[in-house]
């Protein structure tokens, strides 16, 4: 579209120069006719664009909504939840396989852990099986959610600095809140399917 417009402005420029070195006088009406015709050009091609933008951005709302519902679809339209004790929390869960394998646990049904407190921080507990590792070194905060050595979930209220695989974060629930839930004797934590 610039180029478009650049050649024509060039265009009707050359055709001044052309007129005044020639000698001949060109008609202001002339001046203003080619004035039109690249104002005409230009929003003709912005309507365009507008349309392209509108159309793609269209394209793009839709291919994004198929996507979610397929992967809706893909677990049955339902998402896994979490409770400490009888307190609902909200997880947003990582994309990976240790996850992906605790929703196949919870599709079979609750899965219960039994946690128990240790190191002023944090609770731990088996989950009953060995998961898919990924471990990283890690610096934890309240609210992370990792697994440890493969079959042992650990919730944070505290923080802890060693190598873990990230399973999610509770996002619903500050420090004093989290300390609250965890810090005052061991918990049940139930995973499930809703």
């Amino acid at each position: 579209m610039k180029k478009r417009l650049i050649t024509m402005a060039l265009s009707v420029l050359m055709m001044l120069c052309m007129s005044v070195c020639s000698g001949n006088t060109i008609n202001s009406g002339d001046n203003q006719d080619a004035v039109t015709e690249i104002s005409a050009l230009e929003n003709n091609e912005t309507e365009s664009l507008k349309e392209n933008v509108m159309s793609e951005g269209t394209a793009m709302y839709q291919l994004a909504e198929k996507n979610e519902s397929a992967e809706d679809e893909a677990i049955g339209g339902s998402s896994m939840t979490m409770k400490i004790g009888d307190t609902k929390v909200n997880v947003d869960w990582e994309d990976n396989q240790a996850v992906e394998a605790l929703k196949n646990m919870a599709e079979d049904g609750d899965v219960t852990i039994q946690m128990s407190m240790y190191g002023g921080f944090e609770q731990v507990g088996s989950i009953g099986q060995s998961l898919p590792r990924d471990d990283k070194q890690t610096t934890t905060s309240s609210g992370d959610i990792v697994l440890y050595s493969g079959n042992q979930m650990v919730v944070f209220y505290g923080s802890n600095s060693w190598s873990y695989t990230r399973l999610g974060h509770i996002s619903d629930k500050n420090t004093k809140e989290m300390t609250d839930l965890l810090s005052n004797g061991d918990v049940t934590i139930t995973i499930s399917i809703e």
